[in-house]
């Protein structure tokens, strides 16, 4: 049930219907969210299901027992058992293939170099070869969120930051709450348990503001994402020989705004809904294109990850208490575990590589500014210039985010290299696509939020008939199939 289809708002629109005539009803309105939520993910996959039950009911019960002991040690045993058991479930189903595969890769290089060892002979019992070993099953959608979020929960009692749900339904709901469910944002537990115990009212604004949510989500999906996908950035990552090194900048330059478009809209769309069945969650995109430097891009980018990553990462791994050298190991770290939190693949955990080393680096100069007593914030012309940078070394290292193996990133910088030009696959429509992504990303955030006040300000019927014709004009838009989000995958 993709946010982009007429199933899911058939869907949330019954939902808000029934969910407000039964809001004075507590527990009547509580279950049909959980029911909701929980038929959500089923017409994805109803056996999955047991995953999210599964890891819902160990952090809550280890979550009240962390609460329940004030012995150190045991208070340890308990959180390493949610700990170990949400990372259990994410190396099987995420990454065990991948780390075979490698393993696979490895002993035949063995064997190749030092034919004598036969390590392939030592590790076949009765006929089988441990090397061949792979699972055969889908990836479930959405467990790299919900294990993180439901983490989150234990770690915080822990820490004695949160105290403890006393209804396991509700907590069920918290994890699995639909508009959140498949790909974020990642909500804390502190941010979104409090609103399901005090059932927050549906404010005009709340209300204005989900819907002008949800319309801009689907125009960024639609007419932005979907569009530079099919005809330029899908095209130029399965064939780069095929366009000029001027078409390839182009097509990258269309995968930094699909993949912002994509995924902040389909933020855009979560944080909607949620507003209109009286919730709100965290803001998870900040314009990250008009970063000055990566620091600033990841506090722009993904918020909601970037922040679970450093506190419940970086800061345990030392932060930048321990010196410069731990500061940039534990910076490096931090990213290339974000980039394998994205997909089990090396050009992924190149990609964080890239991010957490040029972060390490970034810092190394901000210290050295420093201690020479110069300013490191930048102003003036320097800070076009600065943005410029950033953008294009996010763009760089979105290569290997994108191309799906290592040799297809080799590929497309081998063209960029060629530094031929041609335009001949860049259509008018194209560019102008990409012209009104660049426009709107970098449109100042005062005109946005006051677009916003003057569309929760018209009267509701003013505001339905908006959101109809925007609706009509999106269908029309359409590519013929529906494309999935990007960030299902993970």
């Amino acid at each position: 049930m993709l946010f982009n289809s007429l199933e899911y708002v058939t869907f949330l629109l019954t939902i808000f219907a029934l969910y407000w005539a039964l809001v004075r009803h507590a527990r009547l309105a509580l279950a049909l969210l959980l029911g909701a939520s929980l038929l959500f993910y089923a017409c994805w996959n109803p056996h999955y299901l047991i995953l999210i039950v599964a890891s819902s009911l160990i952090d809550f019960i280890v979550g009240g027992r962390i609460a329940r002991t004030e012995d150190a040690k045991r208070r340890k045993r308990l959180l390493w058992t949610s700990v170990a058991y949400n990372l259990g479930v994410l190396a099987l189903f995420k990454y065990f293939n991948f780390f075979m595969g490698n393993v696979e890769g490895l002993i035949q290089v063995v064997d190749d170099g030092f034919p004598l060892i036969q390590i392939k002979d030592k590790l076949t019992i009765l006929g089988f070869y441990l090397g061949d070993l792979r699972l055969n099953v889908l990836l479930p959608v959405g467990i790299s969120f919900f294990t993180f979020q439901s983490m989150s929960y234990t770690i915080d009692i822990y820490r004695k930051q949160l105290e403890p749900v006393n209804s396991y339904p509700r907590y069920l709901l918290y994890v699995s709450f639909f508009p959140q469910l498949v790909a974020g944002p990642i909500v804390r537990a502190r941010d979104l348990l409090p609103q399901l115990l005090n059932r927050p009212p549906l404010t005009d604004e709340m209300g204005g503001r989900g819907l002008y949510l949800i319309a801009l989500g689907l125009f960024k999906k639609i007419v932005i994402a979907d569009f530079l996908a099919l005809n330029i950035v899908d095209r130029v990552f399965a064939m780069p020989s095929g366009f000029s090194a001027f078409e390839v900048l182009f097509g990258i330059y269309g995968y930094a705004f699909q993949i912002y478009c994509d995924f902040s809209g389909y933020s855009d769309i979560a944080i909607g809904s949620a507003l209109l069945l009286g919730f709100t969650f965290p803001d998870n995109f900040n314009a990250p294109y008009k970063a000055g430097n990566l620091q600033e891009f990841w506090r722009r980018w993904h918020i909601s990850l970037s922040s679970w990553l450093r506190d419940y990462l970086y800061i345990p791994l030392g932060g930048s208490k321990d010196g410069p050298v731990m500061t940039y190991r534990n910076l490096l770290l931090t990213m290339l575990l974000g980039g394998l939190w994205h997909g089990a693949g090396w050009n992924f955990i190149i990609w964080g590589a890239l991010h957490g080393g040029a972060q390490a680096v970034l810092r190394f100069w901000q210290r050295r500014r420093a201690r020479r007593g110069g300013m490191v914030l930048l102003g003036g012309w320097r800070k076009p210039i600065a943005v410029f940078i950033t953008f294009h070394y996010v763009c760089f290292a979105w290569i290997f985010f994108r191309a799906p193996t290592f040799d297809n990133a080799m590929d497309v910088l081998r063209t960029l290299g060629t530094l031929s030009f041609s335009a001949a696959n860049l259509t008018p429509s194209i560019l102008l696509t990409l012209g009104v992504a660049t426009l709107t990303h970098f449109w100042p955030r005062a005109s946005f939020d006051a677009l916003v006040r003057g569309f929760t300000r018209l009267p509701a019927p003013l505001q339905a008939l908006a959101v109809i014709a925007v609706g009509f004009g999106l269908k029309a838009a359409a590519s013929t199939d529906v494309v999935p989000f990007i960030y299902f995958q993970f």
